[in-house]
């Protein structure tokens, strides 16, 4: 039954690539989207001069957070499958934290089994390990592997939708609350926004790992039996794509959580809403094409090295100042050579210091405009001379000369 179902699908879904074993289902209309909606030949440079179909966009960069552009980002709306970046971001975290392991074997249930929409076809009683499940979740969006490993992390979907909503109060999404693990049902209570997509998004490609999954463009599951096609095409015609989820239903429209990564840095954006599945490819393009664009990620330093301090009445004589991190800037590529750095230390410090105590501050500055203000701390304590410290001190200088 399910070769059957899978030939069937094939039928369907014949794209330009030959790929034989292709035998996906999707509830997404397979739109033809002509490659010249990824051309990127007449981007606008400047935010005056974009504009994009979708309804609700939002356009963040990943290291900082920095909102670039946004469009009715708050706005709440349907998200469809783009629901399934929350799912996916709880199997991640849970792998990470040692949990959930990828080979850990995941039996669908008949609940799950009977999920329908983008689907794999799982029948009640198959068991595939959580890596074959997460690649079906993540490429052809299959509800019914969701709601499988939904259903083995949390006994139950509406347990594991609580622990979805529970994360979703963790990262700021103050306008979201989800109903269900896949974003099939049109719920009117399951809602969310550009803006709060692009915070769990950002949330879950910080897993670089996920990325080996968000960026197949087609494999297989079933030892090649099944095959697997990704309905996000920025992945096969948009360089640097690295993810991350389409969704569509009748009421939600076409929706799509895009990333993409050059040159180390990596953006986010989400659109929501759209039309028809050309409209949101040519929505993120436009928007992650424009970033590309006019934006860096500047990482702006001293320009020489910092000098140690002296510590009066301290074990060490010096302590040696570091930056209490890297800064990253987002800024227009147009001002990257025009950025200016400060640096403000204490002349000397009396022991005892503590390990992490600021003892000054760097600032970068674009014209008289302050654009960050970075501590600048000891990496290390020094604890105060003893009265016993000081003695043996003197007698050693006494004796031998030492100072």
């Amino acid at each position: 039954m399910k070769k059957l179902a899978g030939m069937l699908a094939a039928l369907l879904l014949l794209t330009n690539t030959v790929f034989a074993a292709e035998i996906q289902m999707e509830s997404e209309p397979d739109e033809d989207v002509p490659e010249s909606v990824f051309d990127e030949s007449s981007i606008p440079t400047s935010a005056e001069g974009l504009d994009v179909p979708a309804p609700s966009a939002i356009l963040m960069e990943k290291e900082t957070g920095q909102v670039i552009w946004e469009k009715n980002a708050d706005e709440q709306l349907r998200p469809a499958s783009v629901t399934k970046v929350m799912t996916i971001l709880l199997i991640v975290e849970a792998v990470d934290a040692g949990t959930l392991d990828l080979d850990e074997t995941i039996t669908c249930s008949a609940y799950a089994a009977g999920m329908g929409g983008s689907q794999v076809f799982l029948e009640e009683g198959e068991q595939m390990p959580l890596r074959e499940m997460l690649k079906c979740i993540v490429v052809s969006s299959a509800n019914d592997a969701a709601c499988a490993v939904a259903e083995h992390m949390a006994g139950s979907e509406q347990a594991f939708v609580a622990r979805m909503n529970q994360r979703a109060a963790e990262l700021g999404m103050s306008n979201t609350h989800f109903t269900n693990c896949t974003g099939l049902m049109d719920d009117p209570e399951h809602l969310t926004t550009a803006r709060d997509i692009a915070i769990m998004s950002r949330e879950l490609i910080r897993h670089d790992w996920i990325k080996e999954y968000t960026t197949i463009w087609m494999d297989t599951i079933r030892d090649g039996q099944f095959g697997l096609s990704n309905t996000n095409k920025l992945v096969r015609f948009y360089q640097g794509a690295t993810g991350l989820k389409t969704g569509y239903t009748s009421q939600a429209g076409h929706c799509l959580a895009a990333t993409a990564e050059r040159d180390g840095v990596e953006y986010i954006a989400v659109v929501l809403h759209c039309d028809s599945s050309a409209d949101r490819f040519e929505s993120a393009k436009t928007l992650l094409s424009y970033a590309f664009g006019a934006y860096t990620l500047a990482s702006p330093r001293p320009a020489e090295i910092l000098p140690p301090i002296p510590v009066e009445l301290g074990r060490e004589k010096y302590i040696q100042p570091a930056l209490s991190q890297e800064p990253k800037l987002l800024v227009r590529k147009a001002d990257a050579g025009n950025l200016q750095v400060t640096v403000e230390l204490e002349e000397r410090l009396q022991a005892p210091v503590e390990q992490g105590a600021a003892v000054g501050s760097m600032t970068v500055w674009l014209g008289d405009e302050v654009l960050s203000r970075t501590p600048i701390i000891a990496p290390d304590g020094v604890e105060r001379l003893t009265f016993w410290d000081v003695f043996r001190s003197m007698v050693r200088l006494f004796f031998l000369g030492e100072k």
